[in-house]
């Protein structure tokens, strides 16, 4: 298994880059990705275990019992075959502080290549939150926007000392997608 792990705070349009790095490939490059959601697999444990009905109430569950979720979602993908995108959040932002998005444990089972980090300005950030009426998001400050990016930056370089992965940072603008998208295309087709 090879990981690429694809992060970005709630509203950067991480998950819509990877999407639309995946559309821009042919078939048979595509074909060799396997896109995987960790949020998606937790979810599943935890909706499994009859703690959450949303997704959005994940990240105020405790601690102690995150920790335990990811654990469980981190044996769910290390055990897929071929070249992985792990879309995740690096970090997340619960009501006891930031929590590790892939703390040790999780890092030395996953074995990640490559930490692409997806960034925008933070009033960017801002505005598409207000505007996601699909999403039950914390409203954040600008300031606190900017916290959480520059919290991810050093918390995938802290990532990338104890795994050995290579940290790489991509910028998504408002009306940017494309060259987001054709950014991260660039990076992992290397």
């Amino acid at each position: 298994m090879s990981v690429i792990v694809l992060t970005g705070i709630p509203g950067v349009g991480s998950s819509t880059v990877a999407r639309e790095a995946l559309n821009m490939m042919d078939d048979d490059a595509a074909s060799r990705f396997r896109s995987v959601n960790y949020g998606d697999v937790m979810f599943e444990v935890a909706q499994q275990k009859g703690l959450v009905k949303s997704r959005d109430e994940m990240r105020k569950l405790e601690s102690s019992i995150q920790r335990a979720i990811q654990q469980k979602a981190a044996k769910k993908i290390a055990s897929i075959e071929g070249r992985v995108i792990l879309d995740t959040h690096i970090t997340i932002k619960t009501p006891q502080g930031y929590l590790p998005g892939l703390p040790r444990w999780v890092l030395d089972g996953l074995e990640p290549d490559l930490i692409i980090l997806v960034e925008a300005d933070p009033e960017e950030i801002y505005q598409r939150r207000v505007k996601d009426k699909s999403r039950s998001r914390d409203s954040d400050s600008v300031e606190l926007i900017d916290e959480h990016q520059q919290i991810n930056r050093a918390t995938g370089m802290a990532y990338a000392a104890l795994s050995g992965a290579t940290v790489k940072i991509i910028a998504n603008h408002d009306n940017g997608l494309k060259d987001a998208a054709s950014e991260l295309l660039e990076v992992i087709s290397g």
